[in-house]
């Protein structure tokens, strides 16, 4: 199977885009594998698939793939890319795009200076949506990690997050701690593993551990996700740079709706999308 593909990235968190549109795309999970391996393949964090909508009223249907070959429910570098992707491909000339995926409908925006920003959704806090395993609710979680007891803040933005605070992003545990996070028993389905330094309430440092591609250099939902943890810890205020080894993000998140629900706000994430090449690889 010979397929067309656009290695794209945002802040160095690296895509391979497909558009499943104009061709046809049915790939195994260790055809997956085989594309992201950075030694045999393409090498990327996440294979990003285009397809028809199955729903009514929306433009596409978008389908996230992790290193691993294990399809996941979201991607805020993601949906960057995917947005800049279906521009160029000629699929689409709207600014809005809405597109559906495993975790609902996103609606990236592309201004005339080409800034994408999406709406990110709601923050769930539920233990049960997470999925994360506690007997109630809280804002802060102890969490035991190799016999020694963190801290964390524990939501979903679309995909499953726990979030530290750190002193020094350089020195965090990410790729000792991380992985044993990720597998944690209290998280059934995984979970991404954040550490974030605060610099000011408008700035803070983030390295993130993903479930099925380990540290990458920039995770979108992981920046919304640290944002949103701090501004709960009463860390951070509602507009905040988010910067990471890949580049940075900015994300706006303004609380609680003091509504009669009470419910979260969406959160919003703004950053540009980059295209590295074109190409066209054969599967076996």
């Amino acid at each position: 199977m010979r397929l067309k593909f656009t290695k794209m990235h945002g802040r160095g968190n690296d895509f391979v885009m497909l558009n499943g549109i104009t061709q046809a795309v049915a790939l195994t999970v260790a055809q997956i594998r085989q594309i992201a391996d950075r030694h045999f393949g393409i090498g990327c964090d996440q294979l990003l698939l285009v397809e028809q909508p199955t729903v009514a009223g929306v433009d596409f249907r978008y389908r996230i793939f992790n290193a691993d070959g294990g399809e996941v429910e979201q991607c805020g570098n993601g949906t960057h890319c995917f947005a800049q992707f279906v521009r160029d491909e000629g699929l689409t000339s709207k600014s809005e795009i809405r597109a559906e995926t495993l975790n609902g409908i996103i609606s990236p925006f592309i201004a005339p200076d080409g800034l994408i920003t999406t709406n990110m959704g709601a923050p769930q806090f539920s233990p049960l949506v997470i999925p994360f395993t506690t007997d109630d609710e809280q804002t802060r979680y102890d969490l035991l990690v190799n016999d020694v007891s963190i801290t964390i803040g524990a939501l979903s933005m679309g995909n499953p997050h726990a979030l530290q605070v750190v002193a020094d992003i350089d020195h965090a545990p990410v790729r000792e701690q991380g992985p044993l996070i990720e597998h944690h028993v209290r998280f059934p389905k995984r979970v991404n593993a954040g550490y974030m330094q605060v610099l000011a309430r408008d700035h803070i440092r983030l390295r993130v551990w993903e479930r099925g591609a380990g540290e990458t250099l920039a995770c979108g939902t992981g920046a919304c996700a640290a944002v949103v943890t701090g501004i709960r810890w009463n860390m951070l205020d509602a507009d905040v740079r988010v910067s990471m080894r890949g580049g940075d993000l900015s994300v706006t998140w303004q609380g609680m709706r003091t509504g009669d629900n009470g419910d979260a706000a969406a959160v919003f994430m703004s950053g540009r999308a980059t295209t590295v090449y074109r190409g066209e690889i054969n599967l076996q």
